[in-house]
This record gives C-alpha cells, structure tokens and sequence, in this order.
C-alpha cells in the first residue's frame, strides 16, 4: 500500500498524463491502422480474367490488372498484363508489369516486360527492364526506354539503333 501510494504519487502526474496520452495514442494508434484500413478498401480489385474460350475483337482499357486466357484482336492497355499459355493477342500491349507466356502479334509496351519459357512474341518490345527466359521465342526489335509508356516518346528513341533480335531459346 505504501509502495502504491509512492508509485501513484509521483506517477499520479505521470500516470495521468500518461493516461491521456494513452487514451490519445490509443486513438492515434487506430486512426493510424483505421487510416490503413481506409487504404485497402482502395486497392485495386483482383484482376479481371477474360476465359479461353472468350474471343473478344476490340480494345480494352483499365487501370487495374488483367490476366487473359483467350483471344483479343485489338489493343490492351492495363496495369499489370498477364497473357496466359493458351493465349493470342493481336494487337498492341501497353502496361506497366507484363508477363507473357501465351502469344502475342503486335507491339509491347511495359515498364517490366517477362518472357516466360512459353512465351511467343511477333513484334518490338519497348521497356525499361525486359526479362527473357530459356525456351521463349521472339522475332523483332528490343528497345529500351526509361518511359515506354509514352509512345511519343518512341519517336525520339527511334533515332537510337534498338536491337534487332530472332530468339528461340
């Protein structure tokens, strides 16, 4: 009891104003994680997958993710571009991530551009970082650009000698 009311005395100030501060950082401690909470109601919804038996003849167009197992005769624009084995896309690809290992005729355009080991690609791919692994195959121009995004921006890199290749690892 004793031993309390020393503790309580001279922790009645710090304890009061700890009480405070923990009712206060209490709050600020949720309204932190609430804030974290308010985040992920924001994030992106899981990605849209467009089924190997959907042949679609247009463009698509969507900040969010996309995997296609199907076919699209036309151009994608997405965030992250996944193009699955029995893919083919006929058209240009731009996006921020993508990763093929189905087929692709035309033109892509990413910031982080995979060719998987099934990978099958007709056409230039503009990148930042390009990642291709054994057993893909590729016939056209390699060109990297810090913003391969900004297809102004090829008409100023056309000017640089992008490379030429023929893989078929």
């Amino acid at each position: 009891m004793f031993s309390k009311s020393k503790i309580n005395e001279p922790g009645s100030k710090t304890s009061d104003e700890a009480k405070p501060a923990a009712p206060a950082g209490a709050p600020a401690a949720p309204a932190s994680t609430g804030d974290y909470k308010a985040s992920a109601p924001k994030a992106k919804p899981p990605a849209s997958t467009l089924s190997s038996d959907l042949h679609i003849t247009g463009n698509l167009k969507t900040t969010g993710d996309i995997q296609v197992e199907g076919t699209v005769e036309g151009d994608i624009r997405a965030h992250l571009l996944t193009i699955g084995e029995t893919a083919t896309i006929k058209g240009e690809v731009t996006a921020d991530d993508v990763v093929i290992n189905g087929r692709i005729v035309g033109r892509v355009r990413g910031l982080k551009v995979r060719l998987t080991s099934t990978a099958r690609v007709e056409g230039d791919i503009i990148h930042k970082t390009i990642a291709i692994e054994s057993g893909a195959h590729f016939e056209g121009s390699v060109q990297r650009q810090d913003d391969p995004l900004n297809p102004g921006g090829a008409g100023k890199a056309q000017g640089a000698n992008p490379a030429t290749a023929k893989v078929s690892t």
